[in-house]
């Protein structure tokens, strides 16, 4: 008897530990819906940060972007701006925010890889700047307005070797993509000139359309908008752009540049892939909407749709590229 009743107490013990290990993994399992069902994000207004001036190419996408993002999000996009520093005050910003979603910013490329790798000072590093999306590029052209002396580039670097830092080239931010063509146009044809920085491409452009500088180096969609005013004498597409279809490539000149500004947007250093994705799929959305592809055509831009880890690979790849570039340039 005493026999048969330790083996009930046996039996019972057994059961309740397998129920309790059976409740414990019932609770893990509840605990891990209830963490994905409380995944809400985005429940507030989103900013959206611009690194440059209000009127620019950045500042042009981000409110094309706006009523979209707004629709797909279902929040608030409140657009701002930090220019300074060629864009690397606004980067600053974002590699120091909260990495909760609701604080991007627009980046460009070159400049996030060149700043950190010649300044000291840049305030954050290329790998802060975390892609969502990359969704445009532009061309650099290298230009004169209708009434300057230069008819070629041939013309232009002929009077650059005679006067030495005489001519200026207007171009947007120190360390970006204007700048390396301004670097790379001096090594290959061999010239001296005097780069003005500005903080934005509207600036820059008001400037050389008021006469203020000799030449710039302008992005095809401000190139094209002004094609009746200016005289495009190199462009920096492999091969000659529909936009200008009279105007050479500066590798048909001999010279082995492609300059251009590729734009996305990014979020802070750490921000949680589920975040990331719920950007990147709106972004995405808008990249492959064929209305937008089209209104971007018809302004100058080159439409790009690169997601988060496109992104990442290409920025790697760009970053040994221009290294590479500066190395050569300096």
């Amino acid at each position: 008897m005493k026999r048969k009743w330790l083996l009930v107490l046996l039996v019972t013990f057994l059961s309740i530990t397998l129920l309790a290990g059976c409740g414990g993994q019932s609770k893990e399992q509840a605990s891990q819906e209830s963490e994905q069902a409380e995944f809400t994000y985005p429940e507030k207004p989103i900013t959206y940060l611009i690194p440059f001036d209000p009127g620019g190419q950045s500042d042009v996408e981000a409110r094309r972007q706006q009523p979209y993002l707004e629709d797909i999000l279902g929040q608030s996009i409140l657009i701002e701006y930090r220019p300074g520093a060629g864009g690397a005050v606004g980067w600053t910003e974002l590699a120091r925010q909260k990495p909760d979603g609701y604080f991007i910013a627009g980046f460009n490329i070159p400049h996030i890889i060149l700043q950190p790798a010649q300044r000291d000072d840049a305030g954050y590093k290329t790998e802060d700047i975390v892609p969502v999306a990359i969704f445009q590029s532009t061309p650099i052209g290298l230009a004169v307005l209708k009434d300057s002396p230069f008819e070629t580039l041939e013309d232009f670097i002929a009077y650059a070797k005679e006067n030495p830092g005489k001519i200026t080239i207007a171009g947007s931010g120190t360390l970006s993509g204007h700048d390396i063509a301004r670097m790379q146009l001096e090594k290959f044809a061999d010239i001296k000139v005097e780069y003005i920085p500005y903080t934005g491409a509207a600036p820059q452009l008001q400037a050389f359309l008021g006469g203020h500088n000799m030449a710039i180096l302008g992005n095809s969609n401000d190139l094209y908008q002004h094609k009746d005013k200016i005289r495009v004498l190199a462009f920096g597409s492999p091969e000659r752009s529909e936009l200008f279809p009279d105007a050479p490539t500066f590798i048909e000149k001999g010279f082995d540049m492609v300059p251009s500004i590729d734009r996305g947007v990014a979020v802070p250093p750490g921000t949680p892939m589920e975040i990331i994705k719920v950007l990147e799929d709106a972004f995405l959305q808008i990249c492959n909407n064929p209305e937008i592809q089209e209104q971007m055509i018809q302004q100058g831009f080159v439409p790009r749709a690169m997601g988060h880890e496109e992104s990442l690979e290409y920025i790697q790849t760009t970053q040994k590229q221009f290294l590479e570039i500066l190395e050569e340039v300096q």
